[in-house]
């Protein structure tokens, strides 16, 4: 693991935000289009479909990269990343959720 320095880190805005959509995207095995609300409306693309169902997704609560670079993700636009937690094979995949409410967009720190 390579270390940072702390002003690297102060550059990632991390964010709450909560799933409003959910959507397959045509031809994508591994991959969601997200609709989020992290105080504005974003899109963004996931590989999580093995993991989680849309029913399960939608109203969840989860930590976001809000100012990563947009990429093109199977020609839908992505504007942001979801923060998640895996072991070394990928069998298991969880995402970060809040066990308390906070507003969307509210800054993690």
């Amino acid at each position: 693991m390579e270390n940072i320095i702390f002003d690297d880190f102060l550059k990632i805005d991390l964010r709450v935000a909560e799933i409003k959509a959910c959507e397959d995207i045509e031809g994508a095995d591994k991959l969601y289009k997200l609709t989020i609300d992290m105080g504005e409306e974003r899109l963004i693309v996931a590989g999580i479909k093995q993991y989680y169902s849309k029913e399960e997704l939608i109203g969840k609560r989860i930590a976001v990269v809000a100012n990563l670079e947009p990429r093109k993700l199977r020609g839908i636009m992505s504007h942001g990343m979801l923060l998640a937690a895996s072991n070394d094979d990928k069998s298991s995949v969880v995402l970060l959720t809040l066990d308390k409410t906070v507003p969307n967009g509210s800054k993690i720190s």
